[in-house]
């Protein structure tokens, strides 16, 4: 199950970014071709979170499509397992887009203000 390694390491992102201030949401961005279970992913969050600053935070996943292009120009959705060319039939592609994993956002509480006015 490397979603928990996936979810630890989003955890320690956000806890050393929220620098002590409790964290509401984590947004991420997740590639279709990382093979992540949404639910898992949540899960393991959510249950490494507690006794952190992270208890209670919600992890919002935005799931990216794979996308390939080819030699010729032409760039689409792979929606079926399938890597040759819509345009040409040909196989000269690469993957262009599904592979990511990254934290797009991070929501803390921010401490009010006790500077004197």
């Amino acid at each position: 199950m490397h979603e928990l390694a996936l979810a630890r390491g989003i955890l320690a992102t956000a806890l050393r970014r929220a620098d002590g201030r409790r964290v509401v949401s984590v947004e991420v961005s997740v590639g279709a071709l990382r093979q992540v279970v949404p639910s898992s992913l949540a899960f393991g969050f959510e249950v490494l979170a507690r006794g952190t600053a992270c208890e209670g935070a919600t992890l919002e996943q935005r799931l990216q499509p794979a996308r390939l292009g080819c030699v010729c120009g032409t760039q689409w959705e792979l929606v079926e397992l399938s890597f040759l060319c819509p345009r040409c039939g040909g196989g000269r592609t690469e993957v262009i887009g599904g592979e990511e994993l990254a934290i797009e956002s991070i929501e803390v509480e921010e401490q009010p203000c006790t500077a004197p006015r």
